[in-house]
């Protein structure tokens, strides 16, 4: 089963999303994980360089395994109360343990990775699901993660790329936008939603179903997909 995928997200009144520049970022954080909070959602998922920020800084040694490993999803836990999804096609992002805070870490990759990088997730505890051989099926890993760790609730947080991918797959259900009273117009950054090259035809049509003013000038919108 599917779970329910629901992009939660901020970005500036003219649709960009890299913060790191914005003012206030202290009450901005604040109230993107407040919101976030009232979902309840069995997990997160980010892309790969969004997830940076919570991965292994600095090299680490990962020795090939005497054998090579099979290209088979590895499950070291499945009874977390709450996961964090990294998509990580290649195998990029190193990890200390298999865990982001409380949140059982599942690394989503491609069969390109080495052995040498399975090796390592299953030393760190980290589990891992294959979306595919050289590119991910988003909409196959999404049914892995139901079916194999019983996540019904997903909170897909960007980037622009991975949003404008679930968006084009027709794989995200609502849209949760806290829009930040921030004027960016910063050239060539990523925005709430990427497409992929060469994507053409209409955008997703949405159905606005909930408006709020939150602290420090910030609006909440939800919004349903329409199928």
């Amino acid at each position: 089963m599917k779970p329910h995928v629901i992009c939660h997200m901020i970005s500036s009144i003219d649709g960009r999303i890299v913060v790191k520049h914005w003012p206030d970022p202290a009450s901005m954080r604040g109230e993107y994980e407040r919101t976030a909070d009232t979902f309840d959602a069995d997990a997160w998922m980010c892309g790969r360089i969004t997830m940076e920020d919570f991965a292994a800084e600095g090299s680490v040694s990962k020795p090939a395994p005497a054998s090579p490993l099979p290209r088979t999803d590895f499950v070291a836990r499945k009874d977390a109360e709450s996961y964090a999804i990294a998509l990580d096609a290649h195998g990029k992002l190193n990890w200390e343990s298999g865990a982001i805070d409380d949140d059982h870490l599942v690394a989503v990759l491609t069969e390109s990775v080495s052995d040498a990088h399975l090796a390592h997730l299953r030393e760190r505890g980290v589990s891992y699901v294959f979306g595919g051989k050289q590119d991910i099926d988003f909409a196959r890993v999404l049914e892995k993660l139901g079916d194999t760790f019983g996540i019904k609730t997903v909170l897909l947080e960007g980037g622009g790329g991975i949003n404008g991918s679930f968006l084009a797959a027709g794989l995200i259900d609502e849209v949760s936008l806290l829009i930040h009273p921030t004027a960016d117009g910063l050239p060539g950054t990523p925005t709430l939603f990427d497409r992929p090259q060469g994507s053409t035809g209409a955008g997703a049509a949405l159905e606005l179903t909930h408006v709020e003013r939150r602290d420090s000038g910030i609006v909440w919108l939800r919004y349903r997909v329409r199928r």
